[in-house]
């Protein structure tokens, strides 16, 4: 029987990776102030980014911590639901430099989009970050084949 869910019923997603560098956990309406201070602080970096060519996100302008605020309840539905996964990256001091997204692909060819960002003060660990979580996806998550944005 074919499924159309994003992930196999019954499926317990992960809910932290951690390497020495970095450890990820769901993006919540908690870190609202550190992922706004976050991104806006690297709008240009992150639209640098493989996986953000369109230039739609993040907003040129920024947007209000009430818009952030909202987008991060929409995420947490989400991985309640099953229907995406977004995590926060904190580093060692548990600081946000980054967010790491896995959502259903538009394309038949995959199985799940992954775009990931960080910080541009921190872009040090942007091959780290993706590579950590390429890995991750083929031990730990149900897909055979991830979309991973030019990474």
């Amino acid at each position: 029987m074919v499924s159309d869910a994003f992930v196999p019923p019954g499926f317990d997603p992960p809910t932290s990776l951690a390497t020495g560098r970095f450890r990820l956990e769901p993006l919540g309406p908690q870190h609202n102030l550190a992922d706004h201070t976050a991104w806006t602080s690297s709008i240009e970096h992150i639209r640098a980014t493989p996986g953000y060519p369109n230039g739609e996100w993040p907003p040129p302008g920024g947007m209000s911590f009430e818009a952030n605020l909202s987008d991060l309840r929409r995420h947490a539905a989400d991985f309640a639901s099953g229907r995406g996964f977004t995590f926060t990256v904190l580093d060692r001091i548990d600081d946000v430099v980054g967010c790491v997204y896995l959502y259903p692909s538009a394309s038949e060819e995959y199985d799940v989009t992954v775009r990931s960002w960080v910080r541009a003060d921190r872009a040090d660990l942007d091959a780290p970050l993706a590579t950590a979580v390429a890995n991750w996806i083929a031990s730990d998550w149900p897909w055979q084949r991830p979309d991973r944005r030019g990474r």
